[in-house]
């Protein structure tokens, strides 16, 4: 799995002037990611007195990264595979974990009003578990008794747990483990 590393880098506006005849510059002209790799290209650019700016050749390069990817601003979905590795991964984050299951009503509820934490709190990890029989595994390692419930967790160990759909409660408890 790979980390993902978001960010936009916009091309300088306007070009820098040269001020003398030939000169060639450097112009970051965008930063892209994808899972497991971020590009960078540059365009290479040659003035010619006070002519427009000439493209001669744009650079790509891409630096790979490992480890899992660990989002901001989004709900993402977890198994038993790729949960520690996330928790591990976000460090110093808060990471909160809404347990569910496809049948249950109240996590249904409580789903929307998630996705809207995830929105707004952006140095949390949110993710969700569906507690299937493939990750009973660790559901049971969890402690999981009632769906939906939601663990809290900072420094990869278990904070604050919040069962039932008491979304009040899910946020007090996640800015109490944030704040500390």
């Amino acid at each position: 799995m790979a980390l993902q590393i978001r960010q936009i880098c916009q091309p300088i506006s306007p070009a820098p002037a040269a001020s003398s005849v030939g000169q060639h510059l450097l112009l970051p002209t965008k930063h892209a990611a994808v899972a497991g790799e971020v590009q960078r290209s540059f365009t290479l650019v040659k003035t010619v007195g006070n002519k427009k700016p000439r493209s001669l050749v744009t650079v790509r390069s891409s630096l790979e990264t490992s480890g899992p990817a660990v989002v901001v601003g989004q709900v993402t979905e977890v198994d038993k595979d790729t949960f520690w590795p996330i928790v591990n991964a976000a460090g110093d984050k808060t990471v909160v974990l809404d347990m569910y299951t496809q049948w249950c009503g109240p996590c249904k509820i409580m789903a929307p009003k998630f996705q809207e934490l995830a929105e707004k709190y952006l140095d949390v990890v949110f993710l969700k578990l569906d507690c299937n029989q493939e990750n009973k595994t660790l559901a049971k390692e969890l402690g999981i008794k009632v769906v939906p419930t939601f663990k809290i967790l900072k420094h990869g160990k278990i904070a604050k747990e919040v069962t039932g759909a008491k979304f009040d409660n899910l946020v007090a408890a996640m800015e109490d483990v944030r704040s500390s």
